[in-house]
């Protein structure tokens, strides 16, 4: 299994990595993260950007699913995603938590919980097509 090092690494110069994404858990469950909010993850009305939480769910998605990749798989793309903002925040950390639903052989589809203070700010489903070389 990959490490959160392995993907904290690959994020560097990535919008993940520009962002403050810090994965802290990667295990049988799924993927956990974190983000700091600083002022570029606010939107101009002096709240948190709902692109920051989505940025910080989408990455864990990926990495869930780059995670558990089917044998034979040599990547995957998004082709969908949806997000519900129940909630914001102003200052500390935003953590996420993504789960597997569904993982198929050209499929995965990844739910995740976005969290600040204990409280759910954000949930949000990812459906990821698997990538096979060529033939």
């Amino acid at each position: 299994m990959l490490t959160p090092a392995h993907f904290n690494q690959k994020q560097q110069g990535s919008l993940p990595g520009e962002l403050g994404v810090q994965v802290t858990a990667v295990d049988e469950v799924g993927i956990a993260a974190t983000m700091e909010i600083t002022p570029r993850h606010m939107a101009p009305n002096g709240f948190l950007h709902a692109a920051s939480v989505v940025t910080l769910a989408d990455s864990c998605c990926g990495y869930g699913c780059m995670s558990r990749l089917p044998e034979g798989a040599i990547g995957f793309t998004t082709i969908e995603l949806k997000s519900n903002h129940l909630g914001t925040a102003r200052e500390g950390s935003i953590e996420c938590r993504a789960t597997p639903v569904h993982l198929g052989r050209t499929t995965h589809v990844w739910d995740a919980t976005v969290t600040a203070n204990g409280k759910t700010i954000a949930l949000f489903r990812c459906t990821q097509m698997i990538l096979r070389p060529k033939s």
